[in-house]
Order: C-alpha cells, then structure tokens, then sequence
C-alpha cells in the first residue's frame, strides 16, 4: 500500500550552488556520471573538455545568477558543437553550430553545459530511451525526457532541459522523484528544437528544488508571482474522468497526499468536473497527429528506409484526421481553456495525477492520459515529489495553473511543500 511520505531522505542531491566554484561542480558531476552512468544511462554525451574549458571562464569572471550549475540538455535541443541525434538513425554525425536560444540563455546566466541527454526517438515516439530509473534498474524514468530526469534524480547535474508535447516533462519527474515543470506553452522560445506538433511542443526543466525551478523562469524572463506565502491556499482537487485508471498505490498516494494538505491548513476543494475535460485526450491525439505529419512528411519523403514506422503513421494520419476533425479539436481546445480558467477561479491551483503509478519496468515511456489535457490547455504545471508505492518507486502529484500564472504557480508548491514537510516532521 502507498503511503504517502516525503522523499527528501531517499533523494540523491548534488552540492551545486550558485557562486561555488564552476570548476569544481564540473569535477563534481563528471564523478557521479563516471560512478553511475555505465548502469543508468542517462547521457548520450558528454563534453568534460568543453565543460572544464567553460567553468574555467566562468571562474575567472563575474558570476552570474547560475554561475557554475551544471546542466543536461534533452537531444532533441541545439547545443553548439555537441552531436544532436533525436535518438535516430537518421541524424548520425549531425553537429549544431549554435545553440537553440533556451540553451543560449542558460549560458548567458553562468550555467555550463555538461551533454547531451538521451530521449525518445525525436521526443515523440519510435526508440525508446536506454535510460533506467535510478531507483529501479528494471523500470522507465518516463519517457520522452528520459535521460534529463534521470540525470537530476541520480545526482549527475542539479539542472536539465526537458520537452513536454504530451506528458514527457510531468511524467518522468513523477516516475523518477523529482520536481519538473512544464510552463505556460509558447513563453519560451523552440527555435533550435525539433518539432513534433506546433501547438503543443513546450520546453521545460527538472531540478533539484523549487527555488533553482523559479530561478531558471526568471532566467527566461518570467513575471514575477505574487506572494501567497503565509495565508490560507485553497487548492482544487480533480482526480480527472480516469481515475479508475490509476493503480491502487497511486490512488492511495493521491488521496493521502489530499487529506495531507487539509491537515496542514490547506482549503481543500473537490473539483467533479471541467469543461470539456472528458473530450482532451481525443483532441490532443487529433491535433498531435496532423501537425506531427506535418513536422515528419520531409523525413517520411527523403528518407523513409530510416524513419521508423511510428512517423509514417503520424504523416499518413490525414484520412484518419481530417480536416474537419481538425478544426473541432482546435476549437473546443480553444473553449475548453477559457472555461478551466472560469471554473477555477478562487483557486490557487489545481491538484491532479501525474502519472497512473509508479513507474512500470522496461523502457516505455508511460501512460500521458494524465498530462495531455493540460498540455493542451496550455496551462502550466509543476511536478511535487511527495509520495512513494510499491517497493519505495516515487509517485508525484500535479499542480496547475492558469495559462502565464507560472511563478504564481511555484510560489504556491514552495508554500505546498513546506507545509506538508513541517506536519511530517
């Protein structure tokens, strides 16, 4: 049976601060990567002479706001000089010459680029990762952002960039125990990212904690929040039309982490239903497949012996997905985010599933029935670490909010969290 527990004493951390020195975090996380590795598979590639060559710049200047923090970046994001293979066959030997702008900014900030994380094939479907679970060889960290949220839960950096299109930031961070945030779609730039569907292609981040996940957003240039500290939060709770779904352990992880927050002082309301919530995950596939066959036709045409049947599937969608079909999802999308932002009014957010359970063995990427429909309603969300099932595996919870609300967002897990810690102590 689940119970629900934090999992700050059975979480790996790294000693990555901001203003220590580059170099030695460097040293650090090549360490860990060259202890860990060989067993979790997390990196695709590693650039210690590169990243070594960079901390010693950064240690000889002045330090920015992420001086030193070492970082993964997804392989299916630009990085200057370092191989970008989407996990494909057909992009072997290809070398970026400039970094996508969402790696760029990180540079700017004092962050030093350490690799490349391994991912689903084009962080859409085809190859799954080779990445395992630091908790349990046997099992997935989620895919499609595998090796990005195995890094940070085995230790290796603090930091990663990760991709969200159905459930690939949300899930893995459950799965792996650890904080993801997926933010609001379209606040961060895709230039230099491979893309799978136009409408929904999000990128987002896993870390160590709330704070460096609110450090990156102001990073990016992010809004400030307004401050919920110290005063009553009244959080929604919506078990979603697919609870059923869910395993014993996840139900049980679900509902205690629930009546946690009521012992903790936390208003907490039952949400039934949602506008529209029931018709998302067929809207999501509709949209998901007719703009992926638009993203993958070339491929589909130029090299079709090396594209894996996954994608021929996606570029022949449009008898299965026509046009009509089209527009109905993009339009009842469309009300569909206004009417969750009417119906949650008054709320500080909303608590739902992340994933159905622990992780499952092998190398899949999961179930994203549970992420799909936030991602469509563009709305942010932030993974929380809060729970544990069968064999100790992490389950985590999600919080969301209204489109653009994303430091509100993470004022109100940081707030979440400290309660529940100081009522488990």
């Amino acid at each position: 049976m689940a119970l629900w527990r934090r999992l700050l004493g059975s979480r790996i951390s790294m000693v990555q601060t901001p203003y220590a020195p580059a170099v030695a975090n460097v040293h650090a996380a090549l360490q860990r990567i060259g202890a860990r590795d060989a067993q979790v598979r997390a990196w695709l590639h590693v650039d210690d002479t590169g990243a070594l060559a960079a901390a010693r710049a950064l240690d000889a200047g002045e330090p920015g706001p992420l001086h030193g923090i070492c970082v993964g970046v997804k392989d299916v994001i630009a990085v200057a000089g370092m191989p970008l293979t989407h996990n494909s066959p057909l992009f072997s030997g290809f070398v970026p010459a400039e970094d996508a702008p969402c790696v760029a900014t990180l540079r700017a900030a004092g962050a030093v680029i350490l690799g490349k994380t391994d991912t689903t094939e084009f962080a859409a479907a085809g190859r799954n990762a080779a990445s395992a679970n630091p908790h349990d060889f046997a099992r997935t960290p989620g895919g499609s952002s595998a090796g990005s949220a195995a890094a940070v839960a085995d230790g290796h950096v603090p930091l990663a960039l990760a991709t969200q299109t159905g459930g690939s930031t949300i899930r893995p961070a459950s799965f792996c125990g650890i904080h993801g945030f997926k933010p609001s779609w379209g606040l961060i730039s895709r230039e230099g990212v491979k893309t799978y569907a136009n409408s929904l292609d999000t990128v987002g981040w896993y870390a160590r904690d709330l704070d460096l996940i609110d450090r990156v957003c102001e990073i990016y240039g992010f809004a400030p929040g307004a401050h919920v500290e110290g005063r009553t939060l009244r959080i929604g709770v919506f078990r979603t039309p697919w609870w059923d779904e869910m395993t014993p352990d996840g139900q049980a992880a679900f509902d205690g982490i629930a009546a946690a927050m009521t012992g903790a002082g936390i208003d907490v309301v039952e949400i039934a239903t949602l506008p529209e919530f029931e018709h998302l995950n067929d809207d999501h596939r509709a949209i998901l497949f007719r703009e992926g066959a638009a993203a993958f036709l070339s491929l589909a045409r130029a090299r079709p012996d090396l594209l894996h049947p996954d994608f021929h599937l996606r570029v022949d969608a449009l008898a299965t997905y026509p046009d009509a079909r089209l527009r109905e999802a993009h339009d009842r999308a469309a009300a569909a985010r206004v009417g969750f932002e009417r119906a949650i009014a008054g709320l500080d957010a909303v608590l739902a599933p992340s994933a159905p359970g622990i992780a499952p063995l092998g190398r899949s990427p999961g179930e994203p029935r549970f992420n799909q429909p936030w991602t469509l309603l563009h709305a942010p969300v932030v993974n929380l670490p809060l729970a544990k099932g069968e064999g100790g595996m992490p389950i985590g919870v999600s919080l969301v909010a209204p489109r653009y609300d994303d430091r509100r967002l993470i004022g109100v897990a940081r707030e979440v969290e400290a309660r529940l810690t100081f009522i488990a102590k």
